[in-house]
């Protein structure tokens, strides 16, 4: 068995739902072992997060530029390998950025900048650096979404036609409807959150989905957004319609304020020969429709399924999967690559993805900004 990989935390202490998220699926497959971090700014905040989920203490440090000092004054062997940059967005940039000047593989949380030029100067320095760095665009860690990137990539829907994702949440209701409420939260805060709430938030999720299916990129596309009140500085609400090619073109539709929803990540691609439709609410469902056919669902831990979604599939067939192990998932994949073991590009998300989101979503804030007009993308 390899030697675990020693695993910095940035942010994701307390009750972050992203932290907890993160944490289980570093131990997964038992690559990581968390060696030092950084979990809050308050430091007897991140010392007493850190005595709670029970890890050593001498590593716990006041501040990301005091972390990136000490672990610089250890040997290479004792350091911390990679980071996990779980902080707001406005944070990730200079983080990430610290990080693989200083010889750090990175995973990232996404949007991995707050603008297209920070992502391509993040770019540039990584390519300098030669690290690893992950994007952690977590639904493509599911078994069943790389099934359907692998059958598409068979030819199993033919020519793509038309593709339809979306992205439906309704948390922000009960923040967004608040004048003070919403004039507080960091993700309505242009400062910290970026250009874009619901696109920077959720909706590069549906456009990453349906690249990383498809094999395809989004050209160009019109975007609409609703902001809801005028005091409100970023979008809840968007429609969005794009162009892959000539004769490929779909929408992705995403919302904050979709009273109900709870995590309505869709995508339903088709092709001349057939569709597919996943729902990430019902994520070991895989559906493939045909006129020629009785309709056909594929589930996870199947012989019949790729190698890459078997290679992500835990537990026997009938056992459901879900979020955490999609995350482990792409842990395992950055795992192999730290240790220049083989894997398949499709395990994890990379740097070019974090460009490409950043491109999309400020794609779409141009295009509404201009009264919706075609934006294309780079």
């Amino acid at each position: 068995m390899p030697k675990k990989i020693r695993l910095g935390i940035l942010g994701g202490g307390g009750d972050s739902l992203i932290g907890v998220l993160h944490r289980v699926a570093a131990h997964m497959y038992d690559s990581y072992e968390i060696t030092g971090a950084v979990f809050s700014p308050d430091l007897q905040e991140s010392l007493d997060f850190a005595k709670e989920i029970d890890i050593p203490l001498d590593r716990i440090y006041p501040d990301f530029d005091t972390l990136i000092a000490e672990e610089m004054k250890l040997p290479e062997s004792e350091r911390i390998q990679v980071c996990s940059v779980q902080t707001p967005n406005f944070l990730h940039f200079p983080m990430a950025k610290k990080l693989l000047e200083n010889g750090f593989h990175v995973i990232c949380e996404k949007p991995m900048t707050t603008t297209y030029e920070e992502a391509k100067i993040l770019r540039d320095t990584h390519k300098k650096a030669g690290s690893v760095f992950a994007v952690t665009h977590t639904y493509t860690g599911y078994p069943m979404v790389r099934q359907m990137r692998e059958l598409i990539k068979s030819g199993a829907l033919g020519k793509i036609h038309k593709v339809d994702a979306r992205y439906y949440q309704g948390w922000i209701n009960p923040i967004i409807h608040d004048a003070e409420k919403r004039a507080s939260v960091w993700r309505l805060d242009p400062a910290k959150a970026g250009i874009s709430s619901c696109m920077g938030d959720i909706g590069v999720h549906a456009f990453n989905m349906i690249e990383y299916t498809t094999g395809l990129q989004i050209k160009s596309l019109l975007c609409d957004f609703n902001y809801l009140y005028t005091d409100n500085l970023m979008d809840v609400d968007g429609t969005v319609l794009i162009r892959m090619d000539e004769h490929v073109k779909g929408v992705i539709r995403a919302s904050q304020v979709a009273t109900g929803e709870e995590n309505g990540l869709a995508i339903r691609i088709y092709g001349e020969k057939g569709g597919l439709v996943w729902e990430q609410e019902r994520p070991n469902f895989l559906y493939k429709l045909s006129d020629a056919e009785p309709l056909q669902v594929y589930k996870p831990g199947h012989a019949y399924n790729s190698d890459l979604s078997l290679d992500g599939t835990k537990l026997p067939a009938g056992h459901p999967e879900g979020i955490f192990d999609a995350m482990g998932n792409i842990y395992r994949g950055v795992a192999r690559a730290i240790r220049g073991e083989a894997f398949d590009a499709g395990e994890f998300p990379t740097m070019t993805d974090g460009v490409r989101g950043l491109n999309f979503i400020e794609a779409t804030v141009a295009s509404h900004k201009s009264g919706n007009t075609w934006v294309t993308l780079d």
